[in-house]
């Protein structure tokens, strides 16, 4: 199947200094606090990199989180729950985990690892067992589909300059959306075709951002997702990117999260 039709058209000395550290995290994950959660680890989506939350990052370190970007390979979704998993275990203490767009999908697997203690989901894949991000956006199609570009083999897409600019992040400054398309991650087919098969979020307390002007995922798609798993939800009336788009009210909702994270 062709993916642009289907939108709808990480000496010793060393080894002894991660011992000592692995003892202190294992050590931490049991002294947890009762209430609240300091750790945000950050997922971002298809056609991306961590940069994607370079907006929000400051601000949630202002409100005195520990913050983590992942840097996801988009190549199979087993590649990138694997290295959430490796960012996730180097974290102490309870951890909220954060996934936008594709990275929703993400989460959905590598939000069972046990440090996770909540999933916030920004204009985001959230897939039942079975279902995967392609799945659900054929079956949700939007305006971005035909804007989708393979490589060679047929096995990595980036989206178009148009699309960047129209569907992606319509409503930020060209100048952002023009970086954006030059730093996008060319994203595996097989990375979006591939079934969850434990979804986190029916296990863990959920936060949801739906975005009002998504033209890569359906808003109505989104409010779905945040209803099925009887999310906290909030409507932000932003394109796709909405931590770029509304930084702060995605920086405060997820702080929100992080207080309330193991109580809901």
């Amino acid at each position: 199947m062709k993916l642009w039709n289907i939108f709808g058209v990480g000496s010793y000395t060393v080894m002894g200094i991660v011992l000592a550290s692995a003892s202190v995290a294992a050590a931490a994950a049991q002294e947890w606090p009762t209430h609240g959660i300091n750790n945000v680890l950050l997922v971002h989506g298809a056609w991306a990199d961590g940069s994607s939350w370079s907006k929000v990052i400051p601000l949630l370190q202002a409100k005195g989180l520990h913050v983590v970007a992942v840097q996801l390979p988009l190549t199979s979704l087993a590649a990138d729950v694997a290295t959430t998993e490796r960012a996730l275990a180097l974290e102490n203490g309870p951890v909220l985990l954060v996934g936008h767009s594709y990275g929703g999908a993400v989460i959905t697997e590598a939000g069972n690892n046990s440090n996770v203690a909540a999933l916030v989901f920004v204009a985001a894949y959230a897939p039942d067992e079975g279902e995967s991000a392609l799945s659900l956006a054929t079956a949700n199609p939007t305006p971005v589909g035909s804007e989708l570009r393979p490589d060679p083999t047929g096995m990595f897409y980036k989206l178009s300059l148009k699309g960047i600019l129209e569907d992606f992040a319509q409503d930020l400054p060209e100048i952002e959306r023009a970086t954006l398309f030059v730093t996008q991650g060319p994203t595996g087919a097989a990375a979006l075709g591939s079934p969850i098969t434990d979804p986190a979020w029916k296990n863990k307390p959920t936060w949801f951002i739906v975005a009002g002007q998504d033209r890569i995922i359906s808003p109505e798609l989104e409010e779905m997702e945040a209803k099925r798993m009887d999310a906290v939800t909030i409507r932000l009336n932003t394109s796709h990117v909405a931590m770029l788009s509304d930084p702060t009210r995605v920086a405060d909702f997820i702080a929100q999260a992080a207080e309330h994270g193991r109580d809901h």
